[in-house]
């Protein structure tokens, strides 16, 4: 997915700040809450899964979902298996785009998936900005 031009993309801050803090609110590691997603019928449920969603400092980030039952109509998942890497940047305060070095599902190689996210206590919930997508994921800090 493109960025569009009215966004300025803006490199991963970890500088720390006057609290002893870093700008960037992403980094650490996430452990899986919920993944809500549309079935065949295209009622929204939510997958019986679990997972994690690792940003580090340098700005490199990996994914893994796995499905309980084996079977996933994502089409970031194989066999019931999500699992990608490479590097981010935070666009905004409320947008990432995921840069895809390697993925399971090799389609997937190479492209920037651009992803909306709000950050509530420990609690980091993802969507993806493409209209034709209807998944949500709650993440909690681990």
């Amino acid at each position: 997915m493109l960025l569009s031009a009215g966004v300025l993309a803006q490199s991963v801050d970890d500088t720390p700040n006057r609290n002893g803090k870093t700008n960037n609110p992403l980094i650490g590691a996430w452990k899986l809450v919920s993944l809500e997603e549309p079935s065949t019928d295209g009622q929204v449920h939510e997958a019986d899964c679990t997972g994690m969603f690792v940003f580090t400092h340098d700005g490199k980030a990996s994914v893994q979902v796995m499905y309980r039952n084996g079977q996933s109509g994502s089409a970031y998942a194989h066999a019931g298996y999500e699992a990608s890497y490479g590097s981010y940047r935070i666009d905004n305060s409320s947008t990432f785009t995921f840069h895809i070095d390697g993925a399971l599902v090799r389609t997937l190689i190479g492209k920037d998936l651009k992803r909306a996210y709000e950050i509530s206590a420990n609690r980091l919930t993802v969507k993806s900005t493409d209209p034709n997508e209807h998944w949500k994921v709650i993440w909690e800090r681990h």
